[in-house]
């Protein structure tokens, strides 16, 4: 399998947070208070990522994914049980996207894919805390398990 080139891999965790964006308007509504609160930081922090890579890929001449008017959830969100569950899996995909970024990527962009990994592993152990879940974190953030 080719390993895809470094603004391939780029594009790819764009189109997660574009993804982990969409889940976190499906999450917040089911949550209050402060766990209401750390969503609306999370999604912040995504579309903050996204600008970002936006403007980087569209700057170097790669080629910018569409975002999509909507994306399939893994399962329905119905409750505080479910949107806590959903936060750990989005924070997880997208902590698999930049993962695999890291191969192909080299210098400022492996900086950037490394605190973004980090950054989703971070809020995937705080959601599993929130959540109650066990173990509350994972050995290698973004690995299949």
């Amino acid at each position: 399998m080719r390993q895809p080139s470094a603004p391939e891999a780029l594009a790819a965790a764009l189109s997660a947070e574009y993804a982990a964006i969409y889940a976190y308007g499906r999450i917040g509504v089911r949550l209050t208070g402060a766990a209401r609160d750390a969503a609306r930081q999370a999604e912040a922090a995504h579309r903050r990522r996204r600008d970002a890579l936006v403007v980087q890929l569209s700057t170097s001449g790669g080629d910018v994914p569409p975002d999509r008017a909507g994306y399939a959830l893994p399962f329905a969100v119905t409750d505080k049980a479910s949107a806590l569950r959903l936060a750990v899996e989005v924070e997880e995909r997208t902590a698999a996207h930049w993962r695999a970024a890291l191969a192909s990527t080299t210098g400022a962009d492996r900086d950037q894919a490394l605190a973004a990994l980090v950054e989703c592993a971070v809020r995937a152990t705080r959601w599993r805390k929130t959540a109650g879940l066990t173990p509350q974190t994972v050995a290698f953030p973004g690995r299949p398990t």
